[in-house]
């Protein structure tokens, strides 16, 4: 650290007075904690066993005298009542006394007594070391807010040795103020040692209305006296943390989607509508984005239209003739020369002008090789022969391509020579680091094919390549999702494990590129934004495709951890994802939105405000939605949600349904019984749905032995039920 802030100097210097008057003090869990009002500020100092301290400014009052009005006492905290020239403030602190490691949780409102410009606002944690000299202090960031992502922070103080924090920002609190100032809470969150946390949105065009209460702060703030040594210990530590903040975070209320009306809607879209499809000597191919007829066809989108209806036909017992028009056109992707398949269609090739890098025909994706292989191994599991040919046959180039980069893959390189095209995808970044996760998927899946221990052995060794990579690892959260499953099945075979902790490394990266909080302010007030993931570690809306492959594979990992001892946190972690998507992702549909929040002219193809294709991109709530466009490869939204939430009862005219993923079904007799995931201090939905025309019967639904109270709502009935407890329904 070579320099501060005159806001960090003047709170170092503050806090150098050790004769400073005490207002409260706490002893939580091994933590002291000291609340002080100063000239302008009220702070929160925390205080390790260790010798460690910092302090949280709740209020602030810039320049003028900050006078307690009125402090009362609650159960587990105290609330304040403050005066300035500015305005009043209400500060609540808490200290939860339900959670596993200790908590501080403060909530600010200010009422302004005039407009108010905000055209700065400091941050609001400061380590002043000892003596309030702030160079006695060192610490490691590891996680800080990107873009409108969490507004999370998550370091450990290094010097002295006393622990970590993860301090979470509730930034759906501070909706009213982004509205009224027309601000952004992207990019709100970080800062640099000493000084980091919260900084209010600036606010120079659209002041804050006098009068007007207004939350400022809605902080959670996580604390371990722990300081991890290597990687799996952070790793383990940032989730666990994670999860204790999230536990005390306020959740948005899902509410029940009818899937399967919206599915019926996207598949008459998406096979009828000729925006959908382009023709290349004579057969059909599904475009990347609605009626872009510019583009090449390319493998990638077909595989991954194809996997979700195979999904989907199996669940329901229904053929779809398009999955046959897919499969038989399969072959046309395989180069003879390079004995691989190929991303563009090699019939196409002449429309690729190169305007991208990407955009010629020899130059590859790192990825993209990668993923149609992946999927056409799982088509090779289901007995696929063509499939498994084109599989087989392009694999020994995807490892020989692995060797050539030593399992460090580069953004674009050339097929034929391997010449690297772009290394990096920002300069000192790296390549696309979790592609190495997705090789070793791909390895999993032909050593299950063939029982060849070769596949292994690279499995293996790709796997080893992702340590050391921590919070960096992620590129493309398909990939380092697909990665998290990869590697956990790669320590049940093995039972290494390093192998556990390096899915958990997958996941960390996947957790930390969500969006824990709800963008309703703007546009974003029309549609639920909580637990959004975000496709690319700088990437500035959330996309469909991307977001329905994470959820299958966070599916697939419980599925695959059922006997394995995981983390808590890791398996209500992805529960949560996995419940908040099903609540969101028909929000991707143009008609479930104003049409005024789309873009009229998006960047390719068009968009149709009355088709049921879903739209690329969803934005922070300023900016309107689908500037990209109607995403075709993202058709299978629904087709992932609806085998995997609604559960047939043979022979019957209704389904079950349920938010949270589930486990051991069984039906018997007009009685239905399984397990639910997740978390059992978390409620989630459940319920029974009748076919089109059919009258619900009666029903009972009894948790561990107990009858539970449903309601009939819209057709449907439904209960809300706690995580991690085995349900039985009768009717």
């Amino acid at each position: 650290m070579s320099a501060i802030s005159p806001w960090a100097a003047a709170a170092g210097y503050t806090f150098a007075d050790a004769d400073m008057t005490c207002l409260y003090t706490a002893e939580i869990k091994g933590f002291s904690f000291k609340i002080f009002n100063t000239a302008d500020s009220l702070w929160i100092m925390a205080e390790w066993d260790s010798g460690g301290r910092i302090v949280f400014r709740p209020a602030y009052a810039p320049g003028v005298e900050l006078v307690v009005k009125h402090q009362r006492k609650s159960d587990n905290g105290i609330k304040f009542l403050l005066n300035s020239v500015i305005g009043e403030f209400n500060v609540t602190i808490t200290w939860p006394d339900d959670a596993s490691l200790p908590v501080l949780r403060y909530r600010t409102e200010l009422n302004p007594r005039t407009g108010l410009f905000m055209p700065f606002w400091p941050r609001d944690i400061v380590v002043p070391g000892k003596n309030g000299n702030a160079e006695n202090t060192a610490g490691h960031i590891h996680v800080s807010q990107v873009g409108s992502r969490s507004g999370l922070l998550y370091f450990t103080m290094t010097r002295p040795k006393a622990g970590s924090l993860l301090y979470l920002q509730n930034l759906t609190a501070l909706a009213d103020y982004c509205q009224q100032t027309e601000t952004s809470c992207a990019n709100t969150v970080g800062g640099q040692w000493p000084e980091m946390g919260l900084a209010l949105p600036p606010a120079t065009t659209k002041p804050l209305i006098a009068g007007k209460e207004v939350t400022i702060s809605d902080a959670i703030v996580v604390f371990d006296p722990q300081t991890p040594d290597d990687e799996p210990s952070t790793t383990k530590q940032f989730l666990d943390m994670l999860a204790a903040a999230y536990m005390q975070l306020p959740k948005p209320e899902t509410k029940y989607h009818d899937w399967p009306e919206t599915l019926d809607r996207g598949l008459k879209d998406l096979t009828e509508n000729p925006g959908c499809w382009s023709q290349v000597k004579g057969k059909a191919y599904f475009n990347a984005y609605v009626c872009d007829y510019v583009t090449p066809p390319e493998i990638m989108v077909q595989l991954a239209v194809m996997l979700p209806l195979i999904d989907y036909c199996e669940w329901s017992g229904n053929k779809l003739p398009v999955i046959d028009k897919i499969r038989e056109n399969l072959p046309e992707f395989y180069d003879e020369k390079l004995h691989t398949i190929m991303r563009w269609l090699p019939a196409a090739k002449d429309k690729l002008e190169g305007e991208e890098e990407q955009k010629n025909p020899n130059v590859m994706d790192s990825w993209y090789l990668h993923h149609p292989l992946l999927n056409l191994s799982r088509l090779a599991l289901k007995g696929d022969k063509t499939a498994r040919q084109l599989f087989m046959e392009s694999i020994d180039y995807a490892i020989k391509v692995a060797h050539h980069f030593k399992y460090q893959w580069p953004v674009f390189y050339q097929m034929e020579t391997l010449e690297v095209i772009k290394e990096e995808s920002q300069p000192g970044k790296g390549g696309e680091k979790d592609v190495a996760g997705l090789y070793t998927h791909v390895m999993l899946q032909a050593y299950e094919l063939t029982q060849e221990k070769k596949y292994l052995a690279e499995a293996e060794r790709a796997a080893r390549s992702l340590r050391g990579l921590g919070f960096e690892l992620f590129y493309q959260a398909n990939n380092t999702a697909f990665g998290a499953g990869a590697l956990l099945r790669l320590y049940k075979i093995t039972k290494n494990e390093d192998y556990l902790d390096l899915s958990y490394l997958c996941l960390a990266n996947i957790f930390r590129n969500v969006r824990l909080w709800d963008c309703n302010y703007g546009y974003g007030k029309n549609f639920p934004s909580f637990f959004t993931l975000f496709p690319l570690n700088d990437a500035p809306y959330s996309a469909v495709y991307e977001e329905q492959e994470v959820f299958c594979a966070l599916h697939d990992y419980l599925k695959h951890a059922e006997g394995v001892e995981v983390l808590p946190s890791v398996s209500m972690l992805c529960a949560e994802y996995i419940r908040h998507l099903v609540n969101r992702a028909v929000y991707y549909y143009p008609p479930m939105l104003p049409k005024d929040m789309l873009e009229e002219k998006p960047k390719v193809g068009e968009l149709d405000h009355d088709l049921w294709i879903a739209l690329e991109d969803l934005h922070d709530g300023w900016e309107k939605c689908g500037n990209v466009g109607q995403e075709v490869y993202g058709a299978g939204n629904a087709f992932g949600i609806l085998p995997r939430h609604y559960f047939k009862a043979p022979g019957e005219a209704i389904m079950i349904f349920s938010d949270y993923p589930i486990g051991n079904f069984s039906y018997k007799n007009r009685k239905a019984r399984f397990h639910l995931k997740g978390d059992n201090r978390i409620q989630c939905r459940v319920g029974v749905v009748t076919e089109k025309g059919k009258t619900l019967p009666a029903v009972s639904i009894r948790v561990e032995e107990k009858e539970v109270k449903s309601m009939r709502k819209n057709g449907h009935i439904e209960c809300m039920i706690f995580g991690d407890q085995d349900v039985e329904i009768n009717w």
